[in-house]
């Protein structure tokens, strides 16, 4: 029993009644009987007191090394210093770490929903006000640490709740190929400063493609990797489940050497506990342009789902049979299940999402942002309008769900640990199994405003996940290579580039790498499909 017994109760911080009216949210109303009423009222009263007690205590919250990586020239770019609309959302300079060999001459973005300490964040809302982050995300010190220099923050969407680019109360952001087109979400600034050739990578984070879509719309390489290979300490959470961080470049090689230089156990992060120690592994020296003796995998169903636009699809294989001629052994395989990703994943993210959008998220050990909790709760009439349709839509659904299928969340993640074992049986056959990454090219973006219908808004993102979302909650590493431009549905003369995603077992990330190597190192992507003398406004940039 509490020690707090042995002191007074603030029997004043609960009414007569509550809980009844406790009961009652849940549709138990004759639970606590007249004569028990008063003392169940005393024993919510004692634990209100401890709660109040530990919102007393100081947080713990490591400190940042301001001293040794102070933070120079932070701003909120003008719209002249923009880029592909409003990509950026803080600019500064953290000098990395002189001695650091991975990284050094590098610059690295970093997408606003991971924390650095001094800079405001926004999470691409203006429905709770920007918070400052006391301490740096893990990913940020170790960049830091390999050499990195860290040049600022840019725009992420609405609670990461888009794969579109559109929805981030901070701006649009426009696809480097082609003004007017999606650049990808969530990490949709740092993808498209990276394609454009501003930075040289981006820190991202995916939940249901939010590093791979940017990357295949924008024609850059972008892997989610194992679930806990790269520590979450300090990102912004959606649901534990889901969070993935990773790299974004434009050569298979730098997104080798961030790897290298940001992932592996966190003491502070209970999801890196099978990761390798900090600092041993060796993906960027162990590097390999072969694909000799593998055995690669076309999984018709990731081919053939009706939303995947036949020159996607065409493009996508052919880039897949050239590994024939690098020494892979490449053969068309079911897995049937496949298609049920799309389904388990929005029932997943929809409870787990509303449970950490509500502040209820629980059952992981790790160091968290009171600040970011604090600025979000509580929830209000004037908040919740403020939100983005795909954001007010995953609230919705998922008290929804919670409240019409209480049992719903578990058979969802037995299913999920279903398809996660039918992907690693494939696996002990396959070295990788690949797919297209989008089933389409970048559609138009959106002016989205408010007052605009909520269909309106979430159509052109719809199904764009098709392909990805699955492999979030499986934890398998996956990268979506460019391998080529085909024509915009909407517009042939535009054309735009095709992501190719290459999907490993998990904790496999060197064959994907060295599969990527070994298909970059042999086609020039940008050179496949470029039939295009359409003048745009972004190019140039390129």
């Amino acid at each position: 029993m509490s020690v707090f017994f042995d002191s007074p109760i603030s029997e004043d911080l609960v009414a007569p009644g509550d809980a009844e009216l406790l009961l009652g949210n849940i549709g138990i109303t004759d639970g606590i009987s007249a004569t028990e009423s008063g003392e169940y009222r005393q024993l919510l009263a004692a634990v209100h007191d401890v709660a109040e007690h530990i919102l007393q205590l100081p947080d713990y919250v490591p400190n940042a090394d301001n001293e040794s990586y102070p933070r120079e020239n932070l701003h909120r770019p003008s719209e002249e210093e923009q880029e592909f609309g409003h990509a950026w959302a803080h600019k500064f300079l953290i000098r990395g770490n002189r001695a650091g060999n991975l990284l050094r001459g590098k610059t690295v973005c970093l997408k606003d929903n991971v924390a650095v300490a001094g800079v405001p964040q926004f999470f691409g809302t203006d429905a709770i006000p920007a918070w400052i982050p006391d301490s740096d995300a893990t990913v940020v010190r170790r960049a830091l640490e390999a050499g990195a220099d860290i040049v600022g923050t840019t725009i992420c969407e609405n609670f990461c709740n888009s794969t579109s680019s559109f929805t981030s109360a901070q701006g649009i952001v426009h696809n480097p190929h082609a003004e007017g087109y999606s650049a990808g979400g969530s990490t949709s600034g740092g993808s498209a400063v990276v394609c454009g050739g501003l930075v040289d990578i981006a820190i991202g984070a995916d939940q249901g493609g939010s590093i791979r879509v940017p990357s295949s719309f924008c024609g850059c390489v972008g892997l989610k990797p194992t679930h806990g290979l790269v520590p979450y300490t300090g990102i912004s959470s959606g649901d534990a489940i889901n969070d993935h961080a990773g790299p974004i470049a434009r050569s298979v090689t730098d997104v080798a050497l961030c790897l290298d230089a940001i992932s592996g156990r966190d003491d502070y992060d209970d999801k890196t506990l099978g990761a390798p120690t900090y600092g041993t592994s060796q993906y960027a020296h162990s590097l390999q342009a072969s694909v000799a003796g593998m055995k690669i995998g076309i999984l018709i169903e990731g081919f053939e789902h009706r939303l995947v636009n036949k020159d996607v699809k065409l493009s996508v294989m052919r880039a897949a049979r050239s590994f024939e001629h690098l020494g892979a052994t490449v053969q068309e395989v079911s897995l049937p299940s496949h298609l049920e990703g799309p389904a388990i994943w929005t029932i997943q993210q929809r409870i787990a999402g509303t449970l950490g959008m509500m502040g209820y998220a629980h059952g992981r050990r790790g160091l968290f942002s009171t600040a970011y909790e604090a600025a979000r709760q509580p929830w209000t009439n004037e908040s919740f309008q403020k939100l983005f349709p795909s954001t007010k839509n995953t609230i919705i659904n998922g008290l929804s769900l919670m409240q019409n299928y209480p049992g719903l969340y578990a058979k969802t993640m037995n299913l999920a640990q279903q398809l996660r074992d039918s992907y690693e049986r494939l696996f002990e056959e396959y070295d990788l199994i690949l797919m297209p990454t989008t089933p389409f090219v970048a559609p138009p973006g959106v002016d989205w405003k408010r007052g605009d219908s909520p269909m309106s808004a979430l159509k052109p993102s719809m199904g764009i996940t098709t392909n990805t979302a699955i492999f979030d909650v499986t934890g398998h590493p996956a990268m979506s290579l460019p391998v080529g431009f085909a024509p915009s549905s909407y517009d042939p003369s535009v054309r735009l580039p095709v992501g190719m995603q290459l999907v490993g077992g998990l904790w496999q990330e060197q064959k994907i790498l060295d599969a990527a190597f070994a298909w970059e190192s042999t086609n020039d992507w940008k050179q496949i499909g470029v039939d295009n003398k359409q003048e745009q406004k972004f190019p140039t940039k390129l």
